[in-house]
């Protein structure tokens, strides 16, 4: 039997460092970008806490939303709230804990960012209810996972640019892919329990559609530059990510269970490579 410890460690998938990754490399990316290079330590500190906190607080609030759904699903039937290892209330405390200790390190910045965190609070606590309701929860759960994009501008800007926005809707494209490649996983359990995903209301499109949503997701991207003036490194860096949706396509191509996963879990190298691009053309044009 795990220890209470253990418990808690499984609730906010602390082995599974791939959602706060996919979480963290956009908000870099827009931090580097509104600093015009390195951001300085406090920033840094402030938004990859910030990032690994609210992702953990997230997995709280949908764990105990998702309680009844998520033992029809092979994929999910062990988790700590849903098999009964861990009650909602000791899930929803550590969720408020985790997510006062990220609205402390807010209140080390600006006015405008502590006023934009309760708009990124909101949209968080709306996801796991979407699914209910909304046939494309994933467009939901985009604008969650890419809210730290305008916050990041904020806090290095005092304001919220239109690169920040465009920045913004460019990166819902990446996430609607890479969680419905997750989303696939899971579609014949969420078909037997009624819950909406954009796997579902995609059907036979889905792989096409994943495909279209990448390649927006980089046009958009790369249209951004115009905004920034990168080097060459930056287009050589989504010419590798180019490669790896390439690769991420062909690993869905059949629909079949793990293959879909391990697409989905190979994305953060993505946002990564988009990153590394980014932090280093503009390193290097300094």
């Amino acid at each position: 039997m795990k220890n209470k410890i253990e418990l808690y460690l499984d609730l906010i998938r602390w082995n599974r460092p791939a959602g706060w990754l996919l979480l963290l490399w956009p908000t870099l990316s827009a931090l580097w970008i509104a600093s015009n290079g390195f951001p300085g330590w406090h920033l840094l500190v402030v938004f990859v806490l910030g990032t690994i906190l609210m992702r953990s607080a997230g997995c709280c609030l949908n764990d105990v939303a998702d309680r009844d759904f998520d033992k029809h699903v092979k994929r999910t039937a062990n988790r700590p709230v849903t098999s009964g290892a861990l009650s909602s209330k000791e899930a929803l405390v550590l969720g408020a804990v985790l997510a006062l200790l990220a609205f402390g390190l807010v209140l080390t910045t600006n006015r405008a960012t502590i006023l934009l965190s309760f708009a990124a609070l909101a949209v968080a606590v709306i996801y796991p209810y979407a699914k209910r309701f909304f046939a494309m929860p994933q467009a939901v759960l985009g604008i969650a996972f890419s809210f730290g994009i305008p916050m990041a501008f904020c806090a290095v800007q005092g304001s919220v640019p239109t690169l920040a926005w465009i920045l913004l809707f460019g990166n819902l494209f990446w996430v609607l892919a890479y969680d419905t490649e997750y989303a696939m996983v899971d579609r014949d359990d969420d078909l037997k329990i009624g819950m909406k995903t954009s796997a579902i209301t995609m059907g036979r499109y889905d792989v096409t559609i994943v495909a279209a949503c990448y390649i927006f997701y980089l046009i958009i991207w790369s249209v951004a530059s115009n905004f920034v003036n990168y080097s060459a490194i930056y287009f050589i860096a989504l010419f590798l990510a180019i490669l790896q949706v390439i690769w991420h396509i062909w690993l869905i191509r059949n629909r079949e269970r793990e293959a879909c996963f391990k697409a989905f879990r190979l994305n953060h190298w993505l946002g990564f490579t988009v990153f590394v691009g980014i932090a280093l053309s503009l390193t290097v044009k300094q």
